[in-house]
């Protein structure tokens, strides 16, 4: 396998996350796990958190960067090594909830600059959040609508595109999976 970007999909608990997983053990590389998830207070957000870790082997890295996520994917990512970026659409809401528009900007242009350069495999978990209404919300609008033109701009730089529904991928871009989700 040469340099791969994976844009991995779906609704919440839709399976996207363990088919993530899977899609990292199977390129049969050491695995970095990019974590953006920042649960702060929230119980139900730290269970998440600890559910993802529980299934983790223990031999994966990890680095936890809720912001800078080109910087971290530049440090964590090489040739023959495949890094799990979990998850997209928590990091843009981290980067909106800070409430620095130069940050939001430079952080969103950075990715999009470091994506075509990046060696070994890069597989990339986002939430599909614009399947339902129109948000009534201005904050809630824009969150949506970066998220929507964010997915867009990775898979259009991605090998592959999935969407993952009820535990089953879709391929959206890219060839089958075929031999590669062995359990």
């Amino acid at each position: 396998m040469t340099a791969e970007r994976l844009l991995i999909l779906g609704g919440v608990r839709s399976g996207k996350s363990r088919l993530a997983e899977r899609l990292a053990r199977a390129s049969g590389w050491p695995v970095t796990y990019l974590a953006t998830a920042t649960p702060g207070e929230d119980a139900e957000m730290r269970a998440r958190v600890k559910a993802h870790r529980d299934r983790r082997p223990a031999d994966w890295a990890l680095i936890e960067e809720p912001l800078h996520l080109a910087a971290a994917l530049r440090a964590a990512s090489a040739p023959e090594r495949s890094v799990l970026v979990e998850c997209l659409t928590l990091w843009l809401a981290n980067l909106l909830w800070a409430e620095d528009e130069p940050l939001l900007q430079r952080e969103l242009a950075d990715l999009r600059a470091l994506l075509p350069s990046l060696p070994g495999q890069v597989i990339f978990v986002g939430n599909e959040t614009n399947q339902g209404i129109i948000p009534v919300d201005a904050l809630a609008r824009r969150y949506c609508d970066l998220a929507g033109e964010l997915h867009q701009d990775i898979a259009r730089q991605c090998q592959r595109a999935l969407l993952c529904v009820a535990g089953l991928p879709l391929v959206l871009k890219g060839p089958p999976l075929a031999g590669m989700l062995a359990e």
